[in-house]
């Protein structure tokens, strides 16, 4: 065993069944080493790591394993399934390892679920049980979530506790306070939360399918609760060495009648010129509803200047194909896209998108999708989702309809964060609803990123919140009827750009050329 691998396993404290420990053996970096030593970790919850550990949250293994390469993922993969570990991984696209060590290498994790089999109600009861152990477990490393109690277990002494549940109703009363009912694996329970509490803003803002944990008081006929606590997100700042960029577009809606080809055109022509920081893109996140679509509401036809998908998806490859080849771009779909609207959404589709294929360093995604960009060990992930829930985001949640949030959609991104899911309500809307997962929620925010870039409002806007970036982009596309129906003003070109190096960010206006 390399050396250095055996010390980790030493100084960690760890006691591997033999299988893992002779798998450790055949690691050669220690880095990666470390990486899938810490899932493991997770996985157990416990020193000892055995199958029997580790069959308890098979996801997480599952998300160690995807953090692999190619031929190590395979190994690894073949140990765990020998002894009887059940691996369905979310396969990543190592799709350019890194030569040289400085070189900004890539992993891209899918969500999207090509599994065609009929969908029942037992698949959506997986889905959200997966949902509660995955957040579950974020919240219990959480220091302010303490004397955990499943509801269960709530006697008929008063005491003060800890319950993580999933919200299943939210209602006020004739006496303005709050009743949220919640559930776990084990019953469902209500809570009362009284108006002027210090904690009723937290509560009121809570989702149908939220899970959170609860500080109650009380038993098991009336629990007052004094606390909620989201799973929430920190990340502490990645720089990488080399001076690099990546940019943000979402949104360009080809085949439009309202499309502003001209000035994508000008964003095309920009990224082939040695002009400011042109040479030093490497990257570009194109976050959902590439094209127009056909049908997407009645009467679309109309507003359409291509008015076929496959005639709007080779006028897109037609721009995409003149960005440089040094550039990768990574292409996620929307609602207008050719996928099916529930989410997580597949890759755009083969036949409609067949000259998106034909582009070398074009990469489809699905959305959302994880993107981990790797600079000598170092790791910047960028989240993809194009951004659906926002608008339920800004309706139900007093805050952001008081701060007028469509025209500053990442106050409503925030809250994604907060909760560590994308969109925790199904079915409210038609575009809200899920492809189920029994194994894990895609939808779930496992891994903290960098930066979390969506689109879907067309309007960009940049926060920070605990260190992550939010991005929502613009657009390239006028104002539609719609739009100015409901009083949206879209901020059209608009180009991000962020500095791995010094996480500067710029921002390009290709309306008439200008920065």
């Amino acid at each position: 065993m390399n050396e250095s691998i055996s010390a980790l396993i030493k100084e960690r404290g760890v006691f591997l069944q033999k299988e893992l420990y002779d798998l450790f053996t055949q690691f050669s970096d220690v880095t990666l080493a470390r990486q899938f030593l810490d899932g493991l970790e997770r996985a157990s919850g416990q020193k000892l790591i055995t199958t029997a550990s580790l069959t308890k949250h098979t996801e997480v293994v599952c998300g160690a394993v995807s953090t692999l390469p190619g031929e190590m993922r395979h190994l690894v993969e073949t140990t765990l399934i020998k002894m009887g570990v059940t691996v369905e991984i979310q396969h990543i696209a190592s799709v350019k390892p890194a030569a040289d060590p400085n070189e900004i290498s890539y992993q891209i994790f899918f969500s999207g679920n090509k599994d065609t089999k009929k969908i029942g109600v037992a698949d959506f009861v997986g889905h959200f049980r997966s949902r509660y152990h995955q957040i579950q477990r974020l919240l219990m490393q959480r220091p302010d979530v303490q004397n955990l109690v499943s509801i269960n277990k709530i006697g008929r002494d008063k005491q003060r506790f800890a319950v993580i549940g999933i919200v299943s109703e939210k209602r006020i009363k004739k006496n303005k306070n709050l009743i949220i009912t919640f559930e776990d694996l084990t019953g469902r329970a209500k809570g009362i939360v009284k108006q002027g509490h210090e904690c009723f803003t937290r509560a009121a803002e809570l989702q149908l399918d939220d899970v959170v944990a609860f500080r109650v008081s009380g038993n098991n006929e009336l629990l007052m609760v004094q606390d909620v606590i989201f799973p929430d997100a920190f990340k502490e700042k990645v720089r990488f060495n080399q001076e690099a960029y990546v940019a943000f577009v979402s949104d360009v809606h080809v085949g439009s009648a309202k499309h502003l080809g001209n000035q994508f055109e000008r964003f095309i022509d920009w990224l082939n010129t040695d002009v400011q920081t042109a040479p030093l893109i490497k990257f570009i996140f194109f976050v959902g509803d590439n094209v127009d679509g056909v049908g997407v509401f009645p009467g679309q036809e109309r507003l359409l200047a291509v008015k076929n998908l496959k005639g709007q998806y080779n006028l897109l490859a037609s721009y995409l194909k003149r960005v440089p080849s040094h550039i990768t771009m990574f292409m996620c779909p929307g609602q207008h896209d050719s996928v099916h609207v529930a989410e997580p959404q597949t890759l755009i589709d083969n036949f409609y998108g067949a000259a998106l294929q034909e582009i070398g360093n074009l990469m489809l995604v699905s959305n959302p999708a994880l993107i981990k960009l790797i600079e000598n060990g170092k790791e910047f992930l960028v989240q993809m989702y194009h951004g659906a829930s926002i608008h339920h985001f800004i309706n139900e949640i007093e805050e952001l309809r008081f701060a007028k949030a469509h025209r500053c959609p990442a106050k409503a991104v925030r809250h994604m964060l907060k909760r560590r899911h994308l969109a925790p309500t199904h079915g409210v809307t038609p575009s809200i609803v899920y492809v189920p997962n029994p194994q894990h929620d895609p939808m779930v925010i496992q891994e903290v990123p960098d930066v979390l870039c969506t689109g879907e409002v067309h309007r960009l806007d940049i926060e920070t919140y605990n260190g992550v970036l939010i991005i929502t982009g613009s657009c390239w596309q006028s104002q539609t009827e719609f739009e100015e129906r409901v009083g949206n003003v879209p901020d059209p070109c608009k180009v991000p750009l962020l500095n791995l190096k010094t996480r500067e960010l710029k921002i390009l206006d290709f309306t008439d050329g200008t920065e």
